[in-house]
């Protein structure tokens, strides 16, 4: 759908505590505000062209328009990603209704009649192996340097604790509670829940605070190239990067460091923990969402079909007749070849014999 809605910017400039996207991605966790104003800045390339989130005038919003703002983000988009982005749609059109900008039979027909789009994508993202969590732990303990550290000790607390990247940003360490081996941590919508980390992650997080020292602040800092700690949070970019160049250090591909999150449910579930239990360690608002990071549906599909037989039986390799034992780079065919080889000559020496 490339036909834009032509929707007008604003003709004026606006008090961003009076912009209704403001209000609204102002309303939401660190974590969730970034995904959202990207999904509010594509809505607003696509119904003018060349605004953004901030700049578009979602107050002209009407049925017609959010209907084809639907029909073009089902086509362009999987499901899930559409349906949260018809979320931040809803979301900015309510707080323009509280502020008196849209009547509320025209918001109730732009807003109540949205369907969601219909669809389900296989899980983003993949799980570790323990051998794969080993030698990116390695690659850190074998680094002499305090990002080396550092680095082992955001890991391992990656592996151990199934935190996001911005639940680990804000940690501070007063969070960690090493009498009782565990963190407070500060969800999405401000939710706090107690994690409890294992013996190893405690182990790392002693060896970095040799190096951090104990005093307030950020648990996870940034360190300069000479090897100088600033005491400033490190920030979600930088945990990617971080994660992704131990990663790349121990030869270890595709990886996110939302896939320890991955992990770390879904080996907790196939070792039989109550999924409520891991829906509160991960923070998750609705058991529904841990359900997805539940991989032993995918181990029984597995199971059930490989309860079936295909009779198919490999083909046996041939060389072509003309393909002779090759002296300068020492291929010699195999004995089976050899005879497939001959046979295949004979038969067609009958042939020339038969015309």
């Amino acid at each position: 759908m490339e036909t834009q809605l032509t929707i007008p910017a604003r003709s004026k400039a606006v008090r961003i505590d009076e912009h209704p996207a403001a209000i609204y991605l102002a309303s939401l966790g660190k974590g969730s505000r970034r995904t959202m104003r990207a999904a509010l800045d594509s809505i607003a390339l696509l119904i003018t062209g060349n605004a953004n989130a901030l700049t578009v005038n979602w107050s002209q919003l009407r049925f017609q328009h959010t209907q084809a703002i639907r029909s073009a983000l089902a086509e362009r988009y999987a499901a899930a990603t559409a349906n949260k982005m018809l979320s931040a749609l809803r979301g900015v059109l309510r707080q323009s209704y509280l502020l008196g900008e849209i009547h509320h039979d025209d918001y109730e027909r732009a807003t109540k009649y949205i369907e969601g789009v219909k669809g389900e994508t296989l899980p983003a993202g993949r799980a570790l192996t323990n051998e794969e969590i080993a030698a990116i732990l390695d690659v850190c303990v074998n680094d002499p340097r305090p990002k080396g550290a550092r680095d082992g000790a955001l890991i391992a607390l990656l592996r151990g604790g199934g935190m996001r990247r911005q639940e680990i940003c804000d940690l501070e360490l007063a969070h960690y509670d090493r009498a009782d081996v565990s963190f407070k941590v500060r969800g999405k919508r401000n939710k706090e829940r107690r994690v409890p980390i294992q013996i190893q992650v405690a182990d790392a997080l002693t060896d970095w605070l040799v190096v951090r020292g104990v005093r307030d602040g950020p648990l996870f800092c940034s360190i300069t190239k000479g090897g100088h700690l600033t005491h400033k949070k490190l920030s979600p970019t930088a945990i990617y990067n971080t994660v992704n160049e131990r990663a790349a250090q121990a030869g270890v591909s595709h990886l996110s460091p939302h896939d320890f999150r991955r992990t770390f449910a879904g080996d907790l579930l196939d070792e039989g923990a109550d999924i409520v239990t891991v829906q509160k360690l991960m923070g998750h608002a609705n058991v529904q969402t841990t359900a997805k990071y539940d991989r032993r549906g995918e181990a029984t599909k597995r199971k059930a079909a490989d309860l079936l037989h295909v009779p198919y039986r490999r083909r046996m390799t041939l060389i072509p007749p003309y393909q002779k034992e090759n002296p300068e780079n020492g291929s010699t065919p195999t004995t089976h070849q050899k005879t497939n080889a001959q046979t295949i000559e004979t038969k067609k020496r009958a042939g020339n014999r038969v015309r």
